[in-house]
């Protein structure tokens, strides 16, 4: 089985087991009337509207992707194909890659959905405080990184550069970006679709980046995340249906980071992510200048909700964030191709 093949495979297989799920998965979610509180003290008051729309619709995309990329493995080892399972040292490091990178984004995923819960049951908009969503998010992240460094050790990629040895920084610098993408991730997920279409086009410069690599795993993992993305935005493009909540925002940021390892370029995420960045960035800003100077610099943070109140409405919105995040990433493809020696 060609990569290609492959990667379209694993594509595929995720959209329809995403959007097929929505059939089922959105009518139990009313039945549990697991709905999304929404406080407009904390946000646009013409959010209201949203009140009671069925939130943890992450359920379904983290089914479809991790579906997906076990029955090509499957289809893969059935067809003599070696990507999943390269023989020695190889396989530790295609374990931690892929297998390390699904199971990284499923316990992100296992605090975003404890915070869902605590949301619904308790009928509030806040769920777990910071301290609890932190710590898990830590220790998670240090495990990962533990075991990222056991097969892989301490060298990134930089494009132009070459492989350059972070040494202790490793550690410092790994727990930020894993911390941070999952957290922008999660600020990104403001408004129905624009979570899922920024990811979706990021997965897919993954599938291209890994393609470029002749790395088929990596490239099944991306194109499934890019289905499942896709099946996922039938049911949630506005108006939603289904909320992914932090059940689904956490396991995107996990995945994407993972994703960003897999190919041992966790810098890429700047421009791959760069949507993220800016949402992050603008949170970050906006606390910042309410602290020191008393004032604010956006309407409302995260940025999305800033365009909401200068008067774009939400289709809008995710238009030109999801164009945007796609120019980004097609420089950092440009980059990879001509800055990366290890594209041949």
């Amino acid at each position: 089985m060609s990569i290609t093949v492959a990667s379209v495979t694993a594509l595929l297989i995720a959209f329809v087991v995403t959007w097929v799920l929505g059939y089922g998965i959105i009518p139990l979610l009313h039945k549990l009337k697991f709905g999304q509180i929404i406080l407009v003290d904390i946000g646009p008051k013409w959010h209201a509207k949203k009140q009671g729309t069925p939130t943890m619709g992450g359920i379904m995309f983290i089914i479809g992707v991790v579906f997906s990329t076990a029955v090509t493995f499957l289809i893969c080892k059935a067809t003599g194909s070696s990507a999943f399972l390269p023989a020695g040292e190889a396989r530790n490091i295609e374990y931690v890659k892929i297998w390390g990178g699904l199971l990284l984004a499923l316990l992100f995923a296992l605090v975003g959905f404890t915070d869902d819960y605590i949301k619904v049951v308790k009928k509030r908009n806040l769920g777990l405080t910071e301290i609890q969503k932190t710590i898990p998010q830590l220790i998670i992240a240090v495990a990962y990184l533990v075991c990222y460094y056991r097969a892989c050790g301490t060298e990134m990629y930089v494009p132009f550069v070459g492989n350059v040895d972070m040494h202790f920084f490793y550690w410092i610098f790994g727990v930020c970006v894993i911390y941070g993408a999952i957290n922008a991730v999660n600020f990104t997920d403001g408004i129905d679709g624009l979570c899922g279409s920024v990811t979706m086009v990021t997965a897919l410069a993954f599938t291209i980046a890994a393609v470029l690599y002749k790395t088929t795993s990596v490239s099944v993992l991306a194109a499934a995340l890019v289905g499942g993305c896709a099946g996922y935005l039938i049911w949630n493009h506005y108006p939603a249906k289904v909320m992914m909540g932090d059940t689904g925002s956490m396991f995107l940021g996990g995945l994407v980071v993972a994703l960003a390892y897999a190919i041992n370029m966790p810098l890429i995420l700047v421009l791959f992510g760069f949507i993220y960045v800016v949402e992050a960035m603008s949170d970050v800003i906006q606390i910042g200048s309410i602290k020191l100077r008393h004032k604010k610099v956006f309407k409302m943070a995260p940025i999305h909700h800033h365009f909401e109140m200068c008067g774009w409405n939400e289709k809008k919105i995710v238009r030109v964030f999801t164009a945007v995040n796609a120019l980004a990433c097609i420089l950092g493809i440009i980059i990879i191709y001509f800055g990366d020696t290890r594209v041949m």
